[in-house]
């Protein structure tokens, strides 16, 4: 009865979508408070229900009920606690309830922290959040119902994917979701406000937060999911423009653009029509993906084997929302105001430039990834689209976008002076130019042009350092006066540096595994050596293992460097029983921002084992940068202004002045 108790929770939250999809804004085009404010409490109500739906499911897993398919499909009672658990979310139809929760959340969200927003505006949001939330609920209803039976019940389950047994499952879907789905509140203001007719720096303002908490979910979302392919796939590589990979990179790309287009549009009130656009391309980005992932049109380590009828209602999902979305902004988009005018050498004029680049680069990995599958499509010819044409295209998109960065800070809202931008960047120049000399002497027989994007990672780091000194006015009032002034700097300012510091640290980190990475692969019998990047590894054997679900054989290798003992790195080929599929778990050692990575294979017909050995200088500056973007955007989000809702000064002694 557990099951069904679910199942009858999502009919209930559908109900209340239809509601709110509808009742709220009749309420704002009468102008009825009461029928606006059915608004948020569908919304609070819809969470209500959709958490007691996917509670309920946790629960069928985590008893291993296999009386409900999904739990029999997807599921062993041999598996740890944690894989029960997370295998609730590691399938198709468990996954999109998660993507509901985090929707319904959202939507609860504007529904309790909106109360200052305009009562039209919060009721018309919500109203559009309701249409979203229906056709999902609708999908996920009519295609794929997570509580659907089994008669009889088997005795056992099937067991998840080996490779999602591992404790990344429970962390990144989450994070990469609550980005994905955190856009569709940008999207949402933006329809509100097409059909209200008003866009102003005011929405901009309301919208900024929203859009830079979903960037920062999926900053870290995407961060965590290259590290868990990383090390579990045992290839060695952080990226491998995979299309689904593609498809959480694009609304990135998109998003961060919009970051940047709302400050323009909030500071000046320009860029009212593209950033309206970009909120309901971003938004519509990542619904592709949702599409390219669960419709069965690529074969990818990362997507859901299902069925296409699921990808027809998807497709039916993407033509509704973003199809009605472009046609309502195409109506709309002539009766917009245009924005204040600004010389292109301008702080304004340098986050447009932010904007075509990130929007040209998006495109870029949009058309290699759908153009295979439009070419399979209509004449039935296969051809991949991988590392070359991206590195070729995407790149070079990417050089002077990063250049540019560090600039923006420096220039004059309006009309900038470039020459004294570059001035005041003169300590940052010469720190880059220092590091490449540096870097050239070390990694001299390297790529020749690998120390140049060093550097430019170097760049991005002592830039964000120049903006942090020079609003502190280090070299005008001091040391002293100057840690103090860093004392009351605005949070947003140091988010914006730590932001764009992270880049850099990702691009260094870039740079290193890319170009001065070691590997090494070699047939071993215990007590062989092998030597890579000044390392010697001496394989001690392999000895077997009983996990909770797995037979295991544990390699272990002694690690040396001049000499002196690092300790031991161990790798694992792993037999799951229940599904008969077979895994290796990579064993990385850090030293420092430096890993050593062991992957170890079958046994040779000739004797010993095949293993992989590689070196992968500065490879950890990739996530910890990404981690370092994710703090600031949350220390972005810590600062009172970009908090909906929070009262200005002057708006609070405005209140103030009649009641005296």
């Amino acid at each position: 009865m557990t099951a069904e108790a679910g199942l009858f929770s999502l009919v209930l939250a559908l109900v209340l979508a239809l509601v709110q999809s509808t009742v709220p804004l009749v309420g704002a085009r009468r102008g009825d408070p009461r029928l606006m404010a059915v608004g948020q409490s569908t919304a609070i109500g819809q969470l209500l229900f959709v958490t007691l739906s996917f509670a309920i499911l946790i629960a069928l897993f985590v008893r291993s009920d296999f009386s409900v398919e999904l739990v029999w499909a997807h599921s062993h009672t041999a598996q740890p606690l944690i894989y029960r658990v997370t295998s609730t979310w590691g399938n198709h139809e468990g996954s999109m309830v998660l993507w509901i929760f985090i929707l319904t959340l959202f939507g609860a969200l504007v529904a309790l922290f909106g109360s200052r927003l305009p009562a039209t505006l919060q009721a018309t949001v919500l109203a559009v959040q309701g249409w979203i939330a229906t056709v999902f609920l609708l999908f996920v209803l009519a295609t794929s119902n997570p509580f659907a039976r089994l008669s009889p019940a088997p005795a056992q389950g099937r067991d998840l994917n080996p490779i999602l047994q591992d404790l990344g499952l429970a962390i990144h879907p989450p994070l990469l979701y609550a980005g994905y789905v955190g856009f569709s509140i940008a999207f949402a203001f933006a329809v509100a406000a097409l059909i209200e007719g008003r866009v102003d720096a005011a929405w901009a303002r309301w919208v900024r937060p929203w859009t830079l908490l979903a960037w920062s979910f999926l900053t870290v979302g995407i961060a965590i999911g290259s590290y868990w392919a990383y090390y579990e796939l045992g290839w060695g590589g952080w990226w491998f423009w995979d299309p689904v990979e593609n498809a959480s990179f694009m609304p990135w790309l998109s998003g961060t653009a919009l970051i940047h287009s709302a400050i323009v549009m909030e500071k000046r009130s320009a860029l009212k029509i593209w950033t309206v656009l970009l909120a309901i391309l971003t938004f519509s980005l990542s619904l592709l993906g949702t599409f390219l992932v669960r419709s069965g049109v690529l074969t990818s380590v990362h997507a859901f084997a299902t069925d296409p009828s699921r990808g027809v209602f998807i497709l039916l999902i993407l033509i509704f929302s973003i199809g009605g979305a472009l046609g309502l902004f195409a109506f709309r988009a002539g009766s917009l105001q245009r924005g204040g005018l600004f010389a292109p050498i301008s702080r304004e004029g340098a986050l447009v430039l932010n904007n075509l680049l990130l929007t040209t680069a998006c495109g870029v990995v949009l058309t290699g990834t759908l153009y295979p599958l439009a070419l399979e499509a209509v004449t039935g010819d296969k051809i991949s689209v991988g590392e070359p044409f991206f590195n070729a295209t995407f790149v070079p998109l990417m050089i002077p976008l990063l250049l540019a960065v560090p600039f923006g800070p420096f220039l004059a809202w309006k009309r900038g002076d470039l020459l004294g931008a570059t001035q005041r960047l003169y300590a940052a120049l010469g720190v880059t130019f220092l590091s490449i000399l540096a870097v050239y002497a070390i990694h001299h027989d390297g790529p020749v042009l690998a120390p140049l994007a060093f550097g430019l990672g170097v760049w991005l780091i002592a830039g964000a350092l120049a903006d942090i000194a020079e609003r502190a006015g280090f070299a005008r009032a001091g040391l002293a006066k100057g840690f103090a002034r860093l004392r009351g700097m605005p949070r947003s300012a140091w988010g914006a540096a730590l932001g764009h510091a992270g880049v850099g640290l990702t691009v260094i980190g870039i740079v290193g595994a890319t170009a001065w990475d070691a590997e090494r692969i070699v047939a071993m019998r215990p007590g062989d050596t092998v030597d890579l990047a000044g390392y010697h590894l001496t394989y001690q054997g392999t000895a077997p293992q009983t996990g909770p679900n797995y037979m295991a054989n544990v390699s272990g290798f002694t690690i040396e460097r001049d000499g002196r003992d690092l300790g031991i790195i161990t790798s694992e080929r792993r037999d799951y029983i229940a599904s008969r599929q077979q895994t290796t778990e990579a064993g990385i050692r850090t030293f420092l921002f430096t890993q050593l990575y062991v992957s170890v294979g079958d046994r040779q017909q000739a004797g010993g084992r095949a293993v992989r050995v590689y070196h992968k200088p500065l490879v950890t500056l990739i996530w910890l940068g990404s981690l370092v973007m994710f703090l600031g955007g949350a220390l972005s989000l810590s600062d009172r202004r970009l908090r909906i809702g929070a009262p200005t000064r002057a708006r609070r002694m405005a209140a103030a002045q009649p009641a005296e």
